[in-house]
Order: structure tokens, then sequence, then C-alpha cells
């Protein structure tokens, strides 16, 4: 089969289109699958350039996300079989071939039927972002109906996702972006309130949009900076997720307002071998995959490329700014 291969650690161009040995079921409990999408992250491009999770896992597959059509399965599965129309998120840290591929096997609890309606290229999108936004909405951050919930990026992979599961939630959004077209973006989204952080004062605005109350979460896609200017931001006995190291930064004031700091790395289960988590990973997917039915989640893919054009792929998402989601088509 055709795969893009990373082959040392590096820029995109140690990323390579070659041909290898089609993986074949070796466990009862796995199915093989025909990839017809892998959804780019920006962990893709971190492992990339910073090495694998695993030694001696060169030369690697990436890519957590992928969707396709089940092709064969081991003699223990029982909820697939052939022709099912499949999204995961599995694979592409050193351990497990990834998705820029056109087959993979994979054990068959981590996958979830993709939604109906969604074509591939939707659905190779969508799962680690969903997974991401709802365990820090939800499940990190508490988020209620009739809260307000701060969220950095709106535009982004991760934060455009989330604006929709807030709102189905009844949470009121404030989001902040970089211009008036990703601004015109988010609020299609349903995002209530817009910040253009980069010449608008982020504590002044949530204190003018709140009532000075602050946001009952803040949800921090970007960065220690970003972080460090939510503390003020948030409302008093609130919370703060991020998905980030926020590194050394003063706790003090974070402290007095009584805040919860929660973190999520969706990532962990994997890398740790967390089945139960994992498994609860999966009943996102097909939770989400009945909003995404029910026409309430939408995913927008900014570029949609080619399986060879994978260094292509990572060049873009490493500049940055991109609103949504890229894609290589399979």
């Amino acid at each position: 089969m055709k795969a893009v291969l990373m082959t040392e650690v590096g820029g995109p161009e140690v990323l390579h289109l070659q041909d290898m040995a089609e993986p074949e079921i070796t466990n009862p409990a796995q199915v093989k699958i025909r990839l017809k999408a892998a959804g780019i992250n920006p962990i893709d491009t971190k492992v990339r350039a910073n090495g694998l999770f695993y030694p001696d896992a060169l030369p690697a597959v990436l890519g957590c996300d992928g969707a396709g059509t089940i092709v064969a399965v081991g003699d223990e599965v029982t909820g697939f079989k052939p022709g099912d129309e499949v999204w995961f998120c599995n694979g592409g840290l050193g351990k497990e071939q990834g998705n820029y591929a056109e087959y993979t096997v994979i054990d068959n609890r981590w996958l979830a039927l993709k939604p109906k309606t969604a074509s591939f290229t939707e659905a190779a999108a969508l799962p680690l972002v969903l997974i991401t936004a709802w365990g820090a909405l939800f499940e990190r951050g508490g988020l209620q109906s009739g809260q307000t919930v701060l969220i950095h990026a709106g535009a982004g992979g991760v934060g455009h996702v989330a604006i929709q599961l807030a709102k189905q939630k009844g949470a009121r959004v404030i989001t902040t972006v970089s211009s008036e077209e990703k601004a015109d973006f988010v609020r299609r989204l349903g995002a209530d309130d817009v910040i253009f952080y980069r010449h608008e004062d982020l504590l002044e605005r949530v204190n003018n949009l709140t009532e000075d109350h602050g946001a009952d979460l803040v949800f921090d896609t970007v960065g220690p900076e970003a972080f460090k200017a939510s503390i003020e931001a948030t409302a008093h006995f609130g919370s703060i997720v991020t998905l980030l190291d926020p590194g050394a930064i003063s706790l003090a004031e974070a402290r007095m307002r009584n805040l919860k700091i929660g973190f999520e790395l969706m990532l962990t289960p994997m890398l740790r071998g967390l089945d139960d988590a994992r498994k609860k990973h999966v009943d996102i997917l097909k939770r989400c995959a009945e909003l995404f039915d029910q026409g309430v989640l939408q995913v927008n893919v900014s570029h949609l490329l080619r399986l060879e054009q994978a260094s292509e792929a990572h060049h873009l998402i490493g500049a940055g700014h991109i609103t949504g989601k890229i894609v290589l088509e399979i």
C-alpha cells in the first residue's frame, strides 16, 4: 500500500510517500480498514518535529484521526462487519500505525460508526478535536446550561467544535478571534460574543460582557499567555481548563478566586493504556455522531489535500491561523 512515512525527526520534508506492506489482522479482536481520509492535528507536527513517544519507532506513519470502510474483521468481532463506515482516533504516536496510509488494522473497541450524514472527509477531521473539546468543557470544566464559557481561539480546530458543543449545552459563549472573517465564522457557529484579542483588552471586554462577574469556565487552547490573561477573567469559584502546560506563572490570584484548574490531554488514555478511558472516548464519538446527523454539529475543513501532500499539510498547520481543520484525502 501507499503510506506517508516519517523517516527521521525534523521539518515537513521528513515525510515521504512510500510503498509498505499492507497491515493484516493478527488478533481476533481487530478489524482491517480501507482508509478514505486522515485528519491533520497539531500533535502530528509536534511528533514529527520533536520525536515519537516510543523509542526505535522510526520509520513511522503519523496521524491519529481516520475514517474509512471496514474490509475484514477478526473472528471475535461481533459489533462490526465488512462494509461498515467508521471513524476513530488511534495510532500515529509511534506504537501503532497512524492514518496517513491506505489501510490500517485496529482493535474494534476503539471504533465507532461514523455519522451517517458525514462525508469521510468530515468524519476524519473530527475525532481528536471532539474528544478534546468534550472532555475539557464537560468532564474537566463541568459546564452547565446558563453558564458563561470563554473559549480561546474559537475559529481553530478544537475551538470551533467547542463553541457548538457549549451552545448545545445551553451555555453562553464568548470567544477570541484575530479577524472579522473569523468573527463572522464563529458567530455562524453560535458564538454570542467575540473578542478581537489583537487589539482589545481581554479582561476589560469579559468584565463588560459579564457585568464584572467573569466567565464561569475558561477553555484555553492557546498556551501560557492566554492562560495567564484568563485568570482574572474567570469568575470567583470558576474553572480554567487548558490543553497546554502554562509553565512557571504565579497562581496567587487563581488561589484568591478559588479557581479549579484542569488539564485536558486526550492522548493520555492511548499513551498509558487506560482502556476504560478510551471506551469513554468512543462513547463521545457515538454521542457526537447523533448531533452531527441531527444537523446541530458541523466541521469546517479549510484545506483538503491528497495523501502525497502530507508535508504541505504540515507546512500549513505549522504556519498557524487555520480556520477549522486540514484533511488528507486517501
